[in-house]
Order: structure tokens, then C-alpha cells, then sequence
């Protein structure tokens, strides 16, 4: 007994069950409510040691006898009971057990509370890196925005320069054009001239020649030769021209240019006006409404030119092929003396006053002078093949024939009729040589507005182009001497 109760002695039990309750009243706001409830259980846990030790200590008194023996009811009933409630396991080994638990659990204190110290210190200092990783990552970000804004700067100034520079290019390109074909002209002229006066040059001598051969045939002599004349040559079926001899040749390279005009011309004339009309239909209704014009107007050019040129020839012609032969040969050989620029300003005007474009034009029709013109050429030179190419009958609302036109993008697949056209089929006769392109679907039907007699076209975006020579050597002011 005296060694248990010096055991008890030597542990201040009570010191630390002291010490635990203040730290408890301490922390009892600061920790969490699930921490209170383990300090409580822990409080409660070390009391009932110290108690069952204060138990084994008064069941040993007792079992001494001493003043106390004749208490035999609180020894036999009262003492056991409450020993073995607060107790576990043998007498002898419990309170060494009971002491050692109670060293092992301020230890354990001990060792939390350090452990509580170093976490909030590193917890602190996990707070402290990542106060400056934001800050850093605010300063990133600050310079990532600054860096966007400098790029979308940079790219508006670029595509502003490339938009000034691509208006230049096509200028320069047109008057370039413009300038080589008045260069191309004079020296064009010149040949002709020199060609008309060699062939003037030969008609004499043989004019000549025939008149000596007559006068030879008419006088008196031993064996005249036959008189030759006009019955003695071919017939007229069996001349074959320079312009039927290479209808073939030039057909497939009419064709194959009519072709580039889809592929080039018209995607940097649809370009162009794309910057001023937002509305892709309008535009390639525009574009289609220049290439048939276009081509109508090349086809009345060369109906005069060579009206013209029979009539020239006319006076001077001779040999196996007609004149209408004669007349196509010398346009083939000379296509070049097509005056394309007036026709370019006859199917600008034709544009003007089209009622299938709005008025006023949204941009003037200069601007696509370059499709313009090369598609009146081309036209002006399908006119000399046998049998003519042309463009096929072409209708808003028209029935969609898959042989005839092929669908573009955006087209609805099961629409019967066609919506409007993008490129018109190539045709000789009925027969379709090249496809054309159509848009199937709803039809929107044109609204014309009234012409306005005093429109004016300053509105336009970009300046009318201006030529030098407004119309150069052209069908109407051609005369024998070119030929």
C-alpha cells in the first residue's frame, strides 16, 4: 500500500489534471469543437485512473484492519463495487499501469503541442508563398494583356497597310494594261499597214502579170495557150481558211482561258468588292450580270467589225475562199485590232441601267473593268470559231439541270429551282461545254427601284479609273488602208 500511494505521490497526478484543465479554459474558444470534446474525454479518462488508484489504496487500508476493521459492510460491499468500476485487470499490476499511461499521455501532450507550433508555422509560411505567387501571377497576367493589346495593334496596322497596298496593285496593274495595249496599237497598226501594202504590192504584179498573159492568149501565134479564168480555180467548198485550219486548237484555249476567268478573275473581282458590299449574293449577282453583259456586247462588236471588214474586202477580193471566210480569216489574224475598251464602257453603261442592280449601285463598275475586259476578249474571239461558243439561256427561278450547272456552296440539295447564278455555262449550239455554277434554293425575287434621272455617282468608293485614250482603233473607224 505504501508504495502504490508513494507512486501516486511522485506523479503529481493532481498537478497535471490542474494543468490540463487550465489549458482546456484556455483553448476552449480558439480550437475546434471536435478537439474540446477529445480534451474532455481525456480529462475524464486520467480523473477515473487517479480515482481507481485512490480505490486500490483505501481496498489495501481496509484489508490491514486498524481502527477501521469493524467497518465490514463498507469493506465487503461498498469498496469492491467502486474499486472494480474504476478499475481494469489485476490490483497489483493496475497501479503501476494506471501511472504509466498518465506519463504517456503528457507526453503525448507534450509532442501535440510541438507538433501544433511547427504546423502553424509552416502554415504561416505556405500563406506567405502564396500571397507572392499570386502577385507574381497578377504581374504575368498584367503583362500578358499589355502584350495582346500591343499584337491586336500591330495587326490592324498590318492588315490596314495590306488593304492600301492591294488597292495600289490593282491600280497599277490596270493602267499597266491600259498602257501596253495604247503601246501594242500603233505597232499593231504598222503591220497591217506594211501587210496591206505588200499584199497591194503582190495584187499589181499580178494584175499586172494577168494583163500580159491576155494580151500574150489574143495575139496571133502557133499554139495559144488556154486563157486562164475565174472557172479554172478551186471550188469554194474545197478552200480550207487559217481560221478553219486552227478552229480546233483555238477552241480548247478559248476554253481553258473561260476557265481561268472562274478560277483568277472572278475570285479577285469578288475580293475586291467584298470590302465594300457585305452581302456574298449581291456580289456574285453583280459579277454574273457583268460576264453576260459582257459577253453581249463583245458579240454585237463582232457582228460590226466584221460587217465592216466585208465591206472593205469587198472591193478587193479573189480566190477560192467567200468573202465571209476572207472576212473571219482577217479578224483571226487580227484580233487584235478589237476595240475592247469601248466595249468595256458599253457593258459599264449596260450595268447602269440594268433593273436587276439596285439603285444606285452600291460601288462603281470600274472597279471590275479587269473581269470585264478580259471576258469581252474572250467573248470577241469564240465569235470567230466554227460553230460560235457562247453562254447558255440562264433564268432566277429556272429548273436546276444537273447537266448544265453544277451547285455551289451554301445551295440546298433537294431545291428544284435555281436561286440566283454565280458563272454561266459555255454552250456551242445546245450542247454544253463548259458547266456553270448556281445557288438552289428559296427564291428572293429583285426589287428595281426606279431610275433616278439625277443620280450622281460621286458616292462611289473608289476614283473612276481615267484612260488617255478613251477609245482606240475601233471597228467603226476602220478603213481600207488597215487592211
Amino acid at each position: 500500500m505504501a508504495d502504490t500511494l508513494r507512486r501516486l505521490t511522485s506523479t503529481s497526478a493532481f498537478s497535471v489534471l490542474q494543468d490540463k484543465l487550465e489549458n482546456f479554459h484556455h483553448d476552449y474558444h480558439v480550437v475546434s469543437g471536435e478537439q474540446n470534446v477529445d480534451r474532455c474525454c481525456e480529462l475524464i479518462e486520467l480523473t477515473a485512473e487517479v480515482q481507481g488508484q485512490l480505490f486500490v489504496i483505501l481496498n489495501l487500508t481496509a484489508a490491514e484492519g486498524g481502527q477501521s476493521a469493524g467497518l465490514d459492510p463498507l469493506r465487503t460491499r461498498l469498496l469492491p463495487w467502486l474499486g472494480g468500476c474504476f478499475s481494469v485487470g489485476r490490483p497489483a499490476a493496475a497501479g503501476g499501469s494506471s501511472l504509466q499511461l498518465i506519463q504517456d499521455s503528457l507526453d503525448k501532450d507534450r509532442r501535440i503541442r510541438g507538433l501544433l507550433v511547427s504546423h502553424e508555422g509552416d502554415l504561416q509560411k505556405v500563406e506567405a508563398q502564396l500571397c507572392s505567387t499570386r502577385l507574381q501571377l497578377d504581374s504575368v497576367r498584367t503583362q500578358l494583356i499589355e502584350a495582346q493589346n500591343e499584337l491586336d495593334e500591330t495587326r490592324s496596322k498590318s492588315s490596314r497597310c495590306l488593304f492600301a497596298s492591294e488597292e495600289e496593285i490593282l491600280r497599277l496593274k490596270a493602267e499597266l494594261r491600259s498602257v501596253r495595249e495604247q503601246e501594242n496599237i500603233p505597232r499593231r497598226s504598222l503591220e497591217d499597214v506594211e501587210d496591206y501594202e505588200g499584199q497591194s504590192l503582190l495584187r499589181d504584179q499580178v494584175s499586172h502579170l494577168t494583163a500580159e498573159q491576155d494580151r500574150l492568149l489574143t495575139s496571133p501565134g502557133p499554139s495559144p495557150l488556154p486563157r486562164l479564168t475565174r472557172s479554172s480555180s478551186p471550188t469554194r467548198t474545197e478552200a480550207w481558211t487559217e481560221a478553219r485550219l486552227t478552229s480546233s486548237s483555238r477552241q480548247a484555249r478559248l476554253v481553258s482561258r473561260f476557265s481561268d476567268l472562274y478560277a483568277v478573275e472572278r475570285l479577285e473581282a469578288q475580293t475586291l468588292l467584298r470590302r465594300y458590299i457585305a452581302d456574298l449574293e449581291v456580289v456574285q449577282k453583280v459579277l454574273f450580270i457583268a460576264v453576260v453583259e459582257s459577253f453581249k456586247i463583245a458579240k454585237l462588236a463582232y457582228r460590226h467589225f466584221k460587217l465592216r471588214v466585208k465591206k472593205t474586202l469587198s472591193t478587193s477580193h479573189f480566190g477560192p475562199d467567200s468573202l465571209e471566210d476572207a472576212a473571219v480569216d482577217y479578224i483571226v489574224r487580227n484580233v487584235d485590232l478589237y476595240d475592247v475598251q469601248a466595249s468595256v464602257n458599253d457593258v459599264i453603261d449596260a450595268m447602269n441601267v440594268n433593273p436587276q442592280v439596285s439603285f444606285p449601285p452600291p460601288v462603281d463598275f470600274v472597279l471590275i473593268s479587269s473581269l470585264i475586259r478580259e471576258t469581252c476578249r474572250v467573248s470577241f474571239a469564240m465569235q470567230t470559231l466554227d460553230p460560235p461558243l457562247g453562254l447558255a439561256f440562264a433564268s432566277d427561278g429556272e429548273p436546276y439541270d444537273d447537266s448544265k450547272y453544277r451547285r455551289s456552296y451554301g445551295s440546298s440539295p433537294s431545291a428544284p429551282l435555281v436561286s440566283h447564278h454565280v458563272w454561266p455555262a459555255l454552250a456551242a449550239g445546245l450542247s454544253v461545254v463548259v458547266k456553270g455554277e448556281a445557288v438552289t434554293g428559296r427564291l428572293v425575287l429583285w426589287r428595281s427601284r426606279s431610275v433616278s434621272p439625277g443620280r450622281s455617282r460621286s458616292l462611289s468608293p473608289t476614283p473612276t479609273l481615267v484612260f488617255s485614250s478613251r477609245r482606240s482603233l475601233s471597228p467603226e473607224r476602220l478603213k481600207a488602208s488597215h487592211l
